[in-house]
């Protein structure tokens, strides 16, 4: 029975996932959970550990190695856009910045005047986020990036470190609104049209190759380096039907595959992205905030002992009558930090049952969260009809996948919203992708039966209808 290592981080928690392929079933243990190490520098900034992760990687390998001995492999997914900058001997020039800190303010608008938005999009269909890695890279220093010999994504990185090649895989790479759409090669218009030198960018690799080995010999692969391109490889869809997927955590993705890019006018004003994704596909989907802000309202909460646990808030909350929306994906509430300021300021221009304005500090802990997860289940319909008119295609089911799923109430508003039946499942989405490609790159998946085959015999699943 051969087992695979995922160490999948999420921006909020890591963790180490042994996968056993037995009786064309992926079985998942966890060994190893941490929480991601953001911290904040003397100048203000937000900055990922990366040494700290690299240690809790290398904690999790040798959880793997201590569970399963002939362990075949080890792959590291992360989330996208964020880089080590690399100097000529290979050594970090600094650490990496949190694609939520605001040192790239300005750098997305600012790199329209050298390239047109309209022109940008049509080289690579990348979403406008102010965070997009070129638009990071116009934020370093001059001087950095003239000492920048390579610049490797956090999970590439990782990979790197554990004994593959410095590279860069496709589906992460493809996140940076620096990669064309369609030869799937660095886009040198787009690099230099923004203002960017053409060195530094690493070479790229395909999904599923093995760029390495550990010390211990065990094979490292560059699955989908991106977490949200492993979690749609392992959604357990038929594949003779119509579907679309939600990637629902700490943010939330809508789309649906595709095999050619949708490079409109009405895309590029939607801004839908094309992210890519396994064996060619891409993926066209819709960034909107997930539950990242719900996560930052827990904290306080917790901060204050004012916090009962996740089923009784989820309980109480679908029994509030508190029925007022907003919109998540207000720049406002991009960053960490109180949610109830934040939000008393976007609840302040909707009347509550009258005209007298809403006030936050009337709201219990599950008005907030009713009002947090409608507002998510509204932005999820949005995009959804978005997605409909921009393809012309009605999916015929939405699947829902991530730690998302562990929420049945806001599975059940999500359908009702969008008015399509919801299956959720499965929980690790990202980590049984990553498994499920290092299995078949190694040749070990059983024969005949697809990725997707594999990922619904792992999957317990669970259907909301509206």
């Amino acid at each position: 029975m051969p087992s695979y290592l995922a160490l999948d981080l999420g921006a909020s928690s890591g963790r180490a996932v042994l996968g056993t392929l037995a009786d064309g079933r992926m079985e998942m243990t966890e060994l190893h959970r941490f929480e991601t190490p953001l911290v904040r520098t003397d100048g203000g900034h937000l900055v990922w550990d990366i040494d700290r992760l690299e240690a809790e990687c290398r904690e999790g390998l040798r959880a793997a190695l201590a569970a399963a001995p002939d362990l075949r492999s080890v792959s590291v997914d992360a989330w996208g856009v964020d880089y080590v900058p690399l100097g000529d001997d290979g050594t970090p020039l600094r650490a990496p910045f949190a694609y939520r800190d605001a040192r790239h303010d300005g750098q997305m608008e600012a790199s329209f005047e050298a390239m047109p938005r309209r022109a940008q999009y049509e080289q690579t269909g990348i979403q406008f986020l102010p965070f997009n890695t070129v638009y990071q890279v116009r934020a370093d220093p001059p001087d950095e990036r003239a000492r920048t010999a390579s610049r490797l994504f956090v999970a590439d990185y990782l990979n790197h470190r554990l004994g593959g090649e410095a590279v860069a895989e496709v589906t992460m790479a493809s996140t940076s609104g620096a990669l064309d759409v369609r030869t799937k090669a660095w886009s040198q218009a787009v690099i230099e049209g923004v203002g960017l030198e053409t060195t530094g960018w690493p070479r790229l690799v395909a999904p599923g190759t093995v760029t390495g080995a550990t010390p211990e010999g065990v094979a490292v692969v560059a699955t989908c380096s991106h977490d949200t391109g492993a979690a749609v490889a392992a959604v357990p869809a038929d594949p003779s039907t119509h579907w679309a997927y939600l990637s629902l955590g700490t943010w939330g993705l809508i789309g649906t595959e595709r095999t050619e890019p949708l490079l409109t006018d009405a895309a590029c004003e939607a801004s839908f992205t094309h992210e890519a994704g396994l064996d060619g596909t891409i993926r066209f989907l819709k960034n909107t905030s997930g539950l990242f802000l719900l996560e930052e309202a827990v904290r306080g909460w917790k901060a204050d002992g004012r916090f009962d646990g996740y089923d009784a808030l989820l309980t109480a909350a679908e029994a509030s009558t508190f029925d007022v929306l907003v919109d998540l994906d207000h720049p406002s509430l991009a960053t960490p930090g109180p949610v109830l300021p934040r939000l008393a300021a976007l609840l302040a221009e909707h009347p509550n049952r009258g005209s007298d304005p809403v006030r936050v500090e009337d709201l219990a802990s599950a008005d907030v969260t009713r009002c947090l997860l409608r507002s998510l289940a509204a932005a999820v319909a949005r995009h959804f009809g978005t997605l409909v008119a921009l393809t012309g295609v009605r999916p015929e089911v939405l699947h829902i996948v991530g730690g998302g799923t562990r929420n049945a109430l806001v599975c059940q508003w999500i359908a009702t919203a969008c008015g399509v039946p919801v299956v959720a499942g499965p929980v690790e989405a990202t980590a049984l992708g990553n498994l499920l490609v290092q299995a078949r790159a190694l040749g070990d998946l059983p024969a005949g039966a697809s990725i997707r085959d594999v990922a619904r015999a792992s999957s317990e699943l669970t259907t909301f209808d509206p």
